[in-house]
């Protein structure tokens, strides 16, 4: 019997996914200055917002196949507002994804097709169902980056425009050490 090594490996230790098949994507502030209530702020247009890597097991069109995910969120703020990621719909609603916290602290938010929004707190060790119909982000409440693993299947896709349409109704801030939600 042959012995393969497996073509994605996920170090935990430093929290990425490594492997040929491996896609990375690091989202800077001067690409994500819109997703916030106001990205004008002091911090230079460089600094990282958020890295992901994903590993896809197959064709996208394939039902059945998976993406595995990471997203590490960098514990910064933006005029007070906490870190997020830009936010998505699946493009087929019926395609539900799985988050799990593997570091820091946060708030995985959703909003449903009418604009209203709650949020699961996130944790070392939180598992969650995201039924696919929700929109859904992630925010970074600490101060160490936030590291979530994520599965989905191929052909879930991402619908970001209807996020931009419709933006997330309610914004998360820290202020004097507290989280505030408005």
């Amino acid at each position: 019997m042959e012995i393969r090594n497996p073509r994605m490996m996920h170090d935990f230790s430093n929290g990425v996914l490594e492997g040929k098949d491996v896609v990375t994507s690091v989202k800077l502030l001067k690409d994500a200055r819109h997703f916030y209530e106001n990205g004008d702020c002091d911090l230079s247009d460089d600094t990282v917002m958020y890295e992901v890597y994903m590993y896809s097991d197959g064709d996208p069109k394939t039902v059945g196949n998976l993406n595995w995910g990471l997203s590490l969120l960098k514990p910064v703020y933006v005029n007070g507002e906490c870190n997020i990621t830009r936010g998505h719909f699946h493009e087929d609603t019926n395609c539900a994804e799985i988050y799990m916290c593997f570091a820091g602290e946060g708030l995985l938010l959703y909003m449903d097709e009418n604009g209203t929004c709650w949020a699961e707190k996130m944790s070392f060790g939180s598992v969650h169902h995201i039924d696919g119909r929700y929109a859904h982000r992630l925010v970074n409440t600490g101060e160490v980056d936030l590291k979530i693993g994520c599965c989905w299947p191929t052909t879930a896709g991402h619908d970001y425009a209807r996020v931009e349409k419709m933006p997330f109704t309610k914004r998360v801030f820290k202020i004097d050490g507290e989280i505030v939600i408005k």
